[in-house]
């Protein structure tokens, strides 16, 4: 959208553009960085605009991961780079994308400003923001992560032996499982590509499916969204079915998929019912912190093909849940086997529909 009568477009000097710390999130514009900001009364942001700000208190998060997966050191004073968005995390912050320029948070080191609603008690107060404009061209037009979203993949001649996982909540072992299935079918000889279809932007999970031997790794910043909390459910739905296609048309021999935060969080809750994505996924895995929920997949008629996650650290608590359960319980060293992970993907549930064609 242009600059209007009631907006202001400056220009950025050369000198403020090669300074400017530009975050995960933001990656597509690392090399061509924005030429101006637009601001005004009349500027309002929405959710995946672009926007320049200054750090003005350091909180939470000291550091931005960068384009290329360092975490750089923030200090006052420094300009970034990052997206406009909502974030769900009940271990750190609940936030919502703002909805003018006024003082924001860092909520994600991966690059997302917003405004916290809630916090986790442990969890020290957010790093503080000034928004200095929103990301512009010379013409006054705001750049959004839409516009930095890879083309739409060609429909996929063949599907793929595709696992996803899914889990409890945060941090119950989810991108854990998945680096190991990843590292499992790699070894069994699979060509394996690897997408986040839910979260918030960050690259650390994208980095570890790289270094357990995905040959192409996603996420849904490259279908162009910052976050998926607050996103429609038809859109987060349509961005994971278009990431699995991408995937297929790079070569992939098998797919693994993660669903990001838990079965309550109101978009998994929603995808784990969409029909696009479910008839892209023969077996699900199921990570868990402590043993629930994964009847709620079976439920919603989502092939359980075995349970992971933080709960299997202790041998203890495997082996009890081994014995209440139906389906394998696999500790990270089983999801690395090559004949475990292959085993997944021939599940009888899976290998009913793997012959199947798009």
């Amino acid at each position: 959208m242009p600059a209007s009568s009631l907006s202001s477009l400056t220009e950025l000097t050369p000198s403020r553009r090669a300074a400017l710390k530009v975050s995960y999130t933001a990656r597509a514009l690392d090399a061509r960085r924005p030429t101006h900001v637009l601001t005004g009364p009349d500027v309002r942001p929405r959710p995946g605009d672009l926007v320049v700000a200054t750090v003005s208190r350091i909180g939470r998060h000291t550091r931005l991961e960068s384009a290329q997966g360092r975490r750089r050191h923030l200090f006052p004073g420094d300009e970034v780079l990052v997206a406009y968005g909502a974030r769900y995390a009940p271990d750190q912050f609940e936030a919502e994308a703002p909805s003018d320029l006024g003082p924001c948070d860092l909520v994600a080191a991966g690059g997302i400003a917003g405004l916290v609603s809630t916090a986790h008690e442990d969890v020290p107060e957010p790093t503080r923001l000034l928004p200095v404009g929103l990301a512009a061209d010379a013409e006054g037009r705001r750049t959004s992560m839409a516009d930095l979203a890879a083309p739409a993949p060609p429909a996929p001649l063949h599907a793929v032996p595709t696992v996803a996982v899914v889990g409890t909540s945060m941090n119950a072992g989810k991108t854990t499982t998945v680096a190991h299935l990843v590292r499992g079918l790699a070894a069994a000889g699979y060509r394996v590509g690897a997408a986040k279809v839910t979260g918030t932007g960050a690259g650390g999970d994208r980095w570890m499916f790289h270094d357990a031997g995905a040959d192409t790794v996603l996420d849904f910043t490259d279908d162009g969204l910052a976050t998926t909390y607050r996103v429609p459910a038809e859109r987060v739905a349509r961005g994971a079915a278009a990431l699995h296609d991408r995937l297929t048309a790079a070569g992939a021999q098998a797919v693994v998929l993660e669903v990001a935060d838990g079965l309550m969080q109101p978009e998994t809750a929603a995808l784990l019912r969409d029909g696009a994505l479910r008839s892209r996924v023969d077996g699900w895995v199921f990570a868990a912190g402590a043993l629930y929920g994964h009847e709620r997949l079976r439920t919603a008629g989502l092939p359980v093909a075995g349970v992971a996650g933080r709960f299997t650290a202790s041998p203890l608590a495997a082996r009890e849940a081994a014995g209440l359960l139906d389906v394998p319980v696999l500790s990270r060293d089983e999801l690395a086997d090559p004949a475990v992970a292959a085993g997944l993907t021939a599940h009888p549930l899976v290998g009913a529909v793997q012959g199947r064609t798009a």
